[in-house]
C-alpha cells in the first residue's frame, strides 16, 4: 500500500532492519525519526536507501534558515524521499529547505509540520496561541504553500477542511492514526479508514503496527481498511 508510511520508533538499527525487511512489501516507505535517527545516524538511512525503500526523514528542522538549508542539502544527498520542518519557523526558513533539497542533487520533498497531533487546544494556549486549532493548522498551511513547500503534515481532524481549500494536488501527510480510543499521547485521531477517506495522502503509523504482537497482521489490517475507503 503506497500510502503506508510505517514510523520505524525503535531504538537500533538491527530492530529498525527486521520491521523493513518483514513490511517492505506493504509499506510505500519509511519514518525515521529523532529516536531513531540519534541512535543511529546517517548509516541506517543510506541502508534503506539503497534498498530501495523511500525514507521519510522526521526530524522536524525548525532553525534559523541557513542551517536548514544545510540540512536538507545534507538530507538530499543521502537520498531520503521526504523530510519535515516545522512551519512555525516562518517562511523563509521554508524557502531555504527547498533551496537546499535542490542543493543536494536528489529530490527530497519538504513536508511543514503544522500543529502536532499530540496538541489540545489547552496546549496550543500555553504556547501564546489563541487561534482554535483548525485556524492554526490553515494558517501554517497557507504559509507553507506561499513559501513552495511540496504539503505539509496536519492531524486527521484538518483533513476535510485543508482537502477543501486547497484541492486534490495539496498533499497531505497524516500521522495520529487509531482504531480504538487512545491510551498514549495522541490526541487528534482518527482510524486509518476514516484518514483516507477525509483526503490524507499518506499514513504515518507507528506503534498500532511496531508495538503490535505481530506487526505485519497489524500492517495487513490497516491496509485493508486504507483500501476499503
Amino acid at each position: 500500500m503506497d500510502q503506508l508510511l510505517v514510523a520505524l520508533d525503535v531504538d537500533t538499527s538491527e530492530r529498525a532492519q527486521e520491521l523493513a525487511d518483514s513490511l517492505r512489501d506493504l509499506a510505500g516507505g519509511f519514518k525515521i525519526g529523532s529516536r531513531l535517527f540519534t541512535s543511529e545516524g546517517p548509516a541506517l538511512v543510506r541502508s534503506l536507501v539503497d534498498r530501495g525503500d523511500r525514507v521519510f526523514l522526521d526530524l522536524k528542522y525548525h532553525d534559523i534558515p541557513t542551517v536548514v538549508h544545510s540540512a536538507f542539502r545534507a538530507a538530499s544527498a543521502l537520498g531520503v524521499w521526504m523530510a519535515t520542518v516545522h512551519t512555525a519557523g516562518g517562511f523563509t526558513m521554508m524557502q531555504a529547505a527547498k533551496e537546499g533539497a535542490a542543493a543536494g542533487g536528489g529530490h527530497t520533498l519538504v513536508v511543514g509540520v503544522t500543529v502536532l497531533t499530540s496538541f489540545d487546544q489547552t496546549t496550543l494556549k500555553t504556547i501564546g496561541v489563541g487561534l482554535p486549532i483548525a485556524d492554526q493548522v490553515d494558517a501554517l498551511a497557507t504559509l507553507a504553500v506561499k513559501a513552495g513547500a511540496d504539503g505539509v503534515v496536519a492531524s486527521p481532524l484538518e483533513l476535510l477542511r485543508l482537502r477543501k481549500r486547497w484541492g486534490s494536488g495539496f498533499m497531505i501527510v497524516t500521522p495520529g492514526i487509531r482504531n480504538r480510543v487512545n491510551s498514549d499521547d495522541q490526541t487528534r485521531t482518527l482510524s486509518a479508514r476514516d484518514a483516507v477517506r477525509a483526503g490524507a495522502n499518506y499514513l504515518v503509523v507507528g506503534r498500532p503496527i511496531i508495538a503490535a504482537r505481530d506487526p505485519r497482521v497489524a500492517a495487513e489490517q490497516i491496509c485493508e481498511e486504507m483500501a476499503s475507503a
